[in-house]
């Protein structure tokens, strides 16, 4: 058997750019609606050791006096109890999380691809005006980022088996198996061969695919940079993170951060919009 790599997708942010009602104008930024939508993969070398180590933990957490009574290990509340969800864990949790995961050393990697959902608003706006009776598809802005996730010349191999966390209680496997498709069209593009290996594409959900509970972690730290602008969560784990692709920050094609080139508040922000061109997704 050849090499293979495991790897396990999620989401951060939502692909939301416009109101629910007809004709709404752009929302992003609003209340319940991100400035940014995040696309993570995170390779794991030995998918059953993270899995056993992410389950244990969590097991002698719940038997921790510590916890009895809090509100998120309460097994109806269906939050730590049934796995972890960095969103809703507590603080405490949180880092003895990021600690066993940044103790896994080089055997998880995680990378990125995140859309400004500002410009791409701003995009659409565009695109209307041109075209009145365009509409925006939320779940091909998932699809593109997917794209560009598998599109980049990262570590090679025969198979490929993806884990992707379920949205909500949609399967799109097939989308996803088509996008994963076009992303080896636009990588024998892009470097002048195919891959030829193998694609296992399976859709989730974390509390059965513990792996999935790891990559959410990743994209949480992500995203409290972006969102927020705490820099500590992603500086813990950079030594894990192999690229953060950001597609709309600099010049035409992104920005990407990697090594010794991390992403710092102060080189990415604050962003200036209006005189720059950026690419249409």
């Amino acid at each position: 058997m050849g090499d293979v790599i495991h790897s396990y997708v999620d989401e951060a942010g939502d692909p939301i750019l416009f109101g629910r009602k007809r004709g709404s104008g752009p929302i992003v930024g609003t209340e319940g609606c991100s400035n940014f939508f995040f696309m993570g993969k995170l390779e794991v070398d030995d998918p059953e050791l993270l899995s056993s180590k992410l389950s244990t933990l969590r097991l002698e957490l719940i038997a921790d006096p510590y916890f009895a009574g809090v509100e998120s290990f309460k097994p109806e509340r269906k939050r730590t109890a049934h796995g972890f969800h960095a969103n809703n864990d507590l603080p405490e949790v949180r880092y003895l999380v990021f600690k066993l995961l940044r103790e896994m050393g080089a055997a998880v990697r995680f990378h990125a691809v995140i859309a400004d959902k500002t410009i791409l608003a701003r995009e659409e706006m565009k695109r209307r005006e041109v075209d009145p009776k365009a509409r925006y598809q939320e779940n091909s802005l998932y699809d593109v980022l997917i794209r560009e996730l598998y599109g980049k010349f990262h570590r090679l191999a025969d198979e490929y088996h993806i884990w992707v966390a379920r949205r909500g209680k949609s399967d799109r496997n097939k989308a996803l198996k088509e996008a994963i498709e076009h992303a080896e069209r636009d990588f024998e593009a892009r470097f002048g061969f195919s891959r030829n290996a193998e694609w296992h594409i399976n859709v989730s959900d974390p509390n059965a695919t513990v792996c999935l509970q790891a990559v959410d972690y990743f994209l949480w730290a992500l995203q409290r940079f972006y969102e927020r602008k705490e820099a500590r969560f992603l500086d813990m784990m950079w030594p894990q993170i192999g690229e953060i692709h950001d597609l709309h920050h600099g010049n035409a094609g992104g920005v990407f951060f990697k090594g010794q080139d991390r992403p710092t508040l102060e080189s990415a922000f604050p962003r200036k919009y209006e005189d720059k061109k950026k690419p249409r997704i």
